[in-house]
């Protein structure tokens, strides 16, 4: 029997896993192709021999997802396999009608597919949309379970956009690690966090092996935190699902994928930023989660800011820098560097479009509705000079940047910088301790007595 000819859509991340978990050994199906989007540069290599197994002894290519339509033609496909997140409900219904308009079948892999199960009690902390405040209602979750004790070992939701085999499996737990594995500026954005406040985190390419190795980390184990990314669900199958919803972009939590599901299958939603968001706003998101989770416990949260030196934004011309990917794919109009440049004064932000070096010019052309902000870009070593000259170049006062990590430490800046710092408070009951003290007695990981 002929195995069926596949091409998997992703962009450097969940495509990889469906891969690893559902075709690596399948011997019905023949990947013929990935399809890659979202991330610059990740097309034309090789998903290697050594990750994809004996099945496939030459590796699988990558292209580019504007040549899909011929890619069904020429390689005889079935099925295509679409496999990334963070697109409008819409947007994937049209890549499906596109590739059922070529005669092939259009697929999505579920939880059931594909969620690993762990050995580790496990705790999900997933969004609505990429930039509504995972990283810090992560990091504030393994505080929380340090605090009480308790070794707690993070796996971060894929970012592979180097060299495949070597990033099959990668362990972070000191900065010096970040060197190590040749990270970008959004990997290193999710991972120093967790570093500096002294627990390990682990990312890569192999979710399984990924998964063993963090269950047997040498520091020893008591707990998995899933970080996801983007709006995708858990790569491991939860026990105590999280899912952070944003009321700047309400309704995203029904009309995007795979919004949804993470919607639908939590136990806990944290509606947060409600202090910068608009009421109305916020009460849809509160009406869509009642309408299709009733279930889930509902926490109201914010995100206050602080910075180092509010005397660098009042009164002066600033740049903001922002996340990169929540103002490309994500699409905020604003981050925490805006938020804080209203709230300390400053007198205006400072248009970097005439400034953009290199490849950023691409990035805005990509992303025209960016405005008057910066992504903090850095694929590639390239990437972060073009991000260096960028802000150099510009003709502004100050920088204000408002990623999560120093970026000071990666680039030169020539004029004044101060950074914005925030965390994820509770408004209100129940809060989170109350809701991990109920997971902890569960899983009977509470103190005895």
């Amino acid at each position: 029997m002929r195995r069926e000819n596949v091409i998997i859509i992703g962009a450097a991340g969940r495509d990889f896993h469906n891969f690893n978990t559902y075709f690596r050994n399948n011997p019905d199906f023949q990947v013929v192709a990935f399809t890659a989007a979202q991330i610059p540069d990740i097309d034309g290599r090789m998903y290697p021999a050594d990750l994809a197994g004996t099945l496939y002894p030459e590796g699988i290519p990558i292209y580019h997802q504007s040549q899909l339509k011929e890619l069904i033609k020429t390689l005889g496909v079935d099925i295509c396999v679409f496999a990334y997140s963070d697109v409008p409900n819409q947007y994937v219904m049209r890549i499906a009608a596109q590739v059922n308009a070529l005669g092939a079948e259009f697929l999505l892999l579920g939880p059931r597919q594909t969620e690993l199960s762990s050995t580790k009690p496990v705790i999900s902390v997933c969004a609505t949309r990429t930039g509504s405040g995972k990283s810090q209602t992560s990091r504030k979750i393994v505080q929380m379970l340090m605090a009480r004790g308790l070794k707690v070992v993070a796996v971060r939701h894929p970012m592979p956009y180097g060299d495949l085999s070597a990033q099959k499996v990668q362990r972070f737990a000191t900065l010096q690690d970040l060197v190590k594995h040749k990270c970008t500026i959004e990997e290193i954005e999710e991972y120093e966090p967790h570093i500096v406040r002294g627990n390990v985190i682990y990312s890569g390419v192999d979710y399984e092996a990924i998964l063993h190795a963090a269950e047997n980390d040498p520091d020893g184990c008591d707990v998995i935190l899933w970080d996801g990314g983007n709006n995708d669900f858990p790569f491991y199958r939860p026990d105590l699902s999280i899912v952070v919803a944003d009321p700047h972009r309400a309704g995203a939590e029904v009309s995007y994928y795979p919004s949804e599901i993470n919607i639908l299958t939590a136990d806990v939603v944290i509606i947060n930023k409600i202090d910068t968001a608009d009421p109305e706003s916020v009460d849809v998101v509160r009406r869509n989660i009642a309408a299709v989770n009733p279930g889930a416990v509902v926490l109201d949260g914010v995100s206050p800011i602080h910075v180092e030196d509010p005397s660098l934004i009042r009164g002066k011309r600033v740049l903001a820098v922002e996340d990169g990917p929540t103002l490309t794919h994500g699409e905020m109009k604003i981050g925490a560097a805006v938020v804080a440049a209203r709230k300390y004064g400053a007198a205006a932000l400072v248009d970097p479009r005439p400034f953009l070096a290199g490849s950023l010019q691409g990035t805005f052309r990509t992303y025209p509705g960016i405005g008057t902000l910066l992504p903090a870009m850095g694929y590639s070593p390239a990437q972060v000079k073009d991000l260096e000259t960028t802000i150099n170049n510009t003709d502004c006062d100050a920088v204000l940047i408002g990623t999560p990590i120093d970026l000071t430490r990666l680039i030169k800046i020539n004029k004044p910088v101060t950074r914005v710092y925030y965390d994820l408070e509770e408004i209100g009951h129940p809060k989170l301790a109350e809701v991990l003290d109920q997971f902890l007695m569960k899983t009977e990981l509470a103190p005895k007595g």
